[in-house]
């Protein structure tokens, strides 16, 4: 039987990883766009734009252990069509260059097909303003990078997870960082008032001009060096839309319809990642998570059902960040539904090194929860979702704060972590 995987990331690669360790000995055609090999993207905002990792510590595999384990490893190759009646996908070189693997040819049959073809930065144009760059790739990071050093003016349009990593690691290289931001704090829309405080004191104690509720204009603009734009990712879902595939609503949360299990309205045909809106089946909402630990989790998922064990996907959504020394882990979604309030353990002054615990309540069930410099508490914040809390006037150790779901109309906020729209 052939699989074949469009999209060479760490979902797509994980998938393939794992069909081989469950003794799966059929055909594998792994397709990307990018000529590098698959690659974990946290280290793009992370160690290796901080000059502290290697690049090479990010790929899934040294490019050599594909063909070792008999996987077709197609790079500089772009899938640009899936004839479902015929079961075949349609590929030709990406950029105009000459793809690897698989000689040239232009149609790949497949007997199960794997969408993972991921999330691609949501572009910014301004009139009078010249380029705004990005981060989703290598190049991105690297450019970012070499851009970065002791009085370089930066501006970046966008505080959500990717801004505020962006930012440390430009105020670290000795950059001047100036944040526009919608909202009243970063991070408002995912993490809520109280706890996006906590960010906001974060980043101006390590110098960055952070400037909230703002509209930014080309004026705010002139005198920075370096732009970026972060304001979230749109699925890459082109393929799957023109196979006539199910997709999302946008109050869905966007990307490709898929059941517990990960598959499409086309039996064979399965989707993870970034695209995968999941009917998660412990949470009983639907959700589209753009996190390193879904692309993972789904990938072992998928190729568990692809080798013949029909698997459900049931982790629960899983984040992370480090900014300067703050590091936090987050599991869990409020869903459509939202929260009615958070509740807080421990003194939140992530500026000076205080470990706190947060749980995002609705009704009196933990539907969300984090922690903050707390690494003994990852088990516990996990085991926490679903537990009830006591329903009180006063929650534990803070203030309450309540929020309804917030619009996803504003164009300088990235998604929020786990969709009804999500961050990266």
């Amino acid at each position: 039987m052939s699989i074949v995987i469009i999209g060479a990331g760490l979902a797509g690669a994980t998938a393939a990883t794992e069909l081989r360790e469950q003794g799966y000995e059929g055909e594998i055609v792994l397709i990307g766009a990018e000529t590098t090999p698959p690659y974990e993207r946290p280290p793009l905002s992370k160690g290796y734009l901080l000059g502290n990792d290697a690049f090479e510590k990010a790929l899934v595999h040294p490019e050599p252990w594909y063909a070792e384990h008999d996987i077709d490893l197609r790079l500089g190759t772009r899938a640009t069509a899936i004839d479902r009646e015929r079961r075949v996908v349609h590929v030709e070189p990406a950029s105009g260059g000459e793809s690897t693997g698989g000689g040239q040819s232009t149609e790949i049959p497949y007997e199960q097909l794997l969408l993972a073809t991921g999330a691609s930065s949501r572009p910014l144009h301004m009139d009078g303003v010249g380029e705004f760059l990005t981060l989703r790739s290598r190049e991105d990071s690297t450019r970012l990078k070499e851009a970065f050093h002791a009085g370089t003016k930066v501006a970046i349009v966008g505080a959500g997870w990717i801004g505020l990593e962006v930012a440390a690691a430009a105020r670290e290289a000795g950059s001047e960082v100036t944040v526009f931001e919608q909202a009243a704090v970063p991070l408002e829309r995912v993490l809520g008032a109280e706890i996006g405080a906590v960010f906001a004191d974060l980043h101006r104690g390590h110098g960055v001009d952070l400037r909230m509720s703002t509209q930014v204009t080309a004026d705010d603009l002139k005198s920075a060096d370096v732009r970026i734009a972060a304001i979230g990712v749109t699925p890459d879902i082109a393929l799957a839309e023109a196979a006539g595939l199910e997709l999302a609503t946008r109050e869905q949360g966007g990307g490709v319809l898929v059941d517990a299990s990960l598959r499409t309205s086309d039996p064979r045909i399965f989707a993870i990642g970034d695209i995968a809106n999941h009917d998660h089946p412990v949470l009983a909402v639907r959700i589209r998570v753009e996190h390193w630990d879904t692309a993972i989790e789904q990938g072992k998922a998928v190729a568990r059902t692809l080798a013949g064990t029909d698997t459900p996907y049931e982790r629960l959504p899983y984040f992370f960040t480090d900014q300067y020394d703050l590091g936090m882990e987050y599991v869990g979604s409020p869903g459509p539904d939202g929260y009615d309030r958070v509740d807080i353990e421990g003194e939140t002054d992530a500026l000076h090194g205080d470990a706190f615990r947060a749980f995002w309540v609705r009704g009196d069930a933990v539907v969300a929860a984090m922690h903050v410099n707390d690494w003994d508490a990852s088990e516990v914040i996990r085991d926490s979702i679903g537990s009830r809390r006591a329903v009180t006037a006063e929650p534990v150790s803070a203030e309450s704060v309540s929020t309804e779901p917030a619009s996803t109309e504003s164009v300088s906020t990235e998604p929020a972590p786990v969709d009804s729209g999500a961050a990266q």
